[in-house]
């Protein structure tokens, strides 16, 4: 199969996150192909390191295609921050995101760089919940978590995208450029980043769409992803005080409590272990629990695997035992002076969270040497 090459001005990029989508490569870019006639574009993939081949298949159609770049990343994850990577590849004056699963209805496309060349707006969001659009075959629990993402945005964020966790947009680049530097680009929902760290109010207009169905390959939504886009909440309200992955540390060491208080009532209660016998076995359980989830989540860029598991687990253990210790000399020397016992014992968990945060982070998680 042989394609024209470009003549004329570039004017559009389609910005296209993949992770695992092979399979869908290739019948994306032939309907890209036919809606898109007539307009100078440009489709660029940015893969994360595909283990199934994505980046190496992206390649060899781009020897044959010339609209096709491929941007491949080396441990780097996350769709939004591979958005705003292609984005910033591109000199075209319009920007568009889309996943390349083929569940966002490509022909929207033209209509979308219309309304972009012709309303004078800055942004043009494909929604789902406006006339004319739809869920398509969701499930209701989809539907239920979708739609309450979409109240607790607008209430939180103040937007007033009727969907505004779209993951198809498109924009004028000026805009993505004003937004830019301001992007948290944590988790998956790169619209809402750009909408809120815009530093003025942009003009959009929404077109509807209906969510497809998903052409090869296995969804990406899973846990991670709901905490990612609470983490974004939190770092567009707190962010300017505190560092996310400091807050998703403080968030798992919260719900450590919880664990190492049933674990104490149930050796206390149930099984009748004498009281220490029983708060040992609940700080070891609750340590555990807070390593293995903040390996799976806060540092899910840096996740440690087979042997690394077990000695990051130790060193997890060790650093957060003298975070232990210094918790109770804090408190201790607070209270001694004078101090009440809840202000003392506030003072003792705050020594103690940045400390474990602080020497996890260098000892356990360290910063990875760029490649």
């Amino acid at each position: 199969m042989s394609f024209p090459k470009q003549s004329l001005p570039l004017e559009l990029a389609i910005v296209v996150p993949t992770f695992n989508e092979k399979a869908n490569i290739d019948e994306l870019v032939n309907r890209l192909g036919r809606v898109l006639q007539g307009i100078e574009w440009e489709v660029v993939f940015v893969d994360d390191d595909s283990p199934d081949g994505t980046a190496e298949h992206i390649k060899q159609l781009s020897l044959v295609h010339p609209r096709v770049r491929c941007i491949h990343r080396i441990q780097r994850r996350g769709l939004s921050s591979a958005c705003v990577e292609g984005m910033l590849s591109s000199s075209a004056p319009y920007l568009a995101v889309m996943d390349a699963d083929l569940q966002h209805d490509e022909t929207r496309l033209p209509v979308m760089l219309k309304a972009l060349q012709q309303m004078g707006c800055e942004l043009v969001v494909g929604t789902r919940y406006m006339e004319g659009g739809g869920v398509g075959e969701w499930d209701e629990s989809r539907q239920l978590s979708s739609r309450f993402a979409t109240w607790l945005s607008q209430r939180v964020l103040r937007v007033t995208l009727k969907d505004p966790m779209s993951g198809f947009f498109m924009l004028r680049r000026e805009a993505f450029m004003s937004a830019v530097h301001n992007l948290s680009s944590m988790g998956f929902k790169i619209l809402l980043d750009i909408v809120v760290s815009s530093p003025r109010k942009l003009s959009f207009t929404e077109i509807p769409y209906t969510f497809g169905l998903r052409h090869a390959g296995e969804s990406k939504l899973d846990a991670r992803v709901a905490w990612d886009y609470l983490l974004m909440l939190a770092d567009k309200t707190l962010g300017r005080y505190l560092p996310t992955s400091l807050i998703s540390f403080g968030a798992v060491g919260s719900l450590g409590v919880i664990v190492h208080v049933l674990v104490l009532s149930l050796a206390l209660k149930l099984l009748a272990w004498p009281f220490t016998q029983s708060q040992t076995a609940a700080v070891v359980l609750a340590m555990v629990f807070n390593f293995h989830l903040n390996n799976f989540l806060t540092y899910r860029d840096k996740q440690l695997h087979g042997w690394m598991w077990w000695w990051g687990l130790v060193k997890f253990m060790a650093a957060c035992g003298v975070g232990a210790l210094a918790n109770v000399g804090v408190a201790s020397w607070a209270h001694s002076g004078g101090g009440g016992w809840l202000w003392s014992g506030l003072a003792g968990i705050l020594v103690g969270l940045m400390w474990n945060y602080s020497a996890t982070a260098i000892f356990v998680w360290p910063q990875r040497r760029k490649t």
